[in-house]
């Protein structure tokens, strides 16, 4: 089952297209989530990707896939790193700044910051726009809130639309998890 929510909620993560995903996944017993995900991690830490859970909710967890090399590449930008900076992420660090997200996600902070966005590939000055004013400004809305270039995001979306399909109709038959692993390092 996980690896069915895996492709359905990551697929263009895991072709490439995108540098991390969130999703919610039930829980039926935390140590088969741990070894599930354990096993995942297997086929997926060899193509440049990793999965882990930052957030348990009751009978709930919220994972997160992403690419670590595009997520540095990501922190790059300069608004991205004037957003981290300015929340006291370790920018140079990029595992240190997701083991933090996933500390404030855990806390008692806030119950998503707003900044997650840089963690999933949404344009930073979408993201800046968005921790300004979540809705003023707002030109579409698709994976995310677009305050600026909406025809290059209304591509993406489509993109993932068609990566979504494509990859639950290849699992559907029969295609294995580790085949639709795209290799970006």
């Amino acid at each position: 089952m996980l690896e069915e929510l895996v492709i359905f909620h990551c697929s263009p993560t895991m072709a490439g297209m995108k540098t991390g995903s969130l999703f919610t996944c039930p829980i039926e017993e935390g140590n088969l989530l741990t070894e599930n995900i354990r096993q995942l991690n297997s086929s997926l830490v060899p193509g440049g990707i990793r999965m882990l859970p930052v957030k348990y909710m009751g009978c709930k967890a919220l994972i997160y896939m992403y690419r670590p090399e595009k997520l540095a590449e990501d922190f790059k930008d300069k608004t991205a790193k004037e957003i981290l900076e300015e929340k006291n992420y370790p920018v140079d660090h990029v595992d240190r700044c997701v083991v933090e997200l996933v500390r404030r996600l855990k806390g008692k902070e806030e119950a998503f910051p707003h900044e997650i966005g840089l963690f999933l590939g949404y344009p930073p000055k979408d993201v800046a726009a968005f921790m300004k004013s979540s809705s003023a400004g707002v030109q579409y809305v698709g994976t995310w809130k677009v305050y600026s270039d909406v025809e290059t995001a209304k591509m993406k979306f489509a993109q993932y639309r068609e990566c979504t399909k494509a990859y639950c109709e290849a699992f559907r038959r029969g295609h294995t998890f580790d085949r639709l692993i795209v290799n970006c390092s």
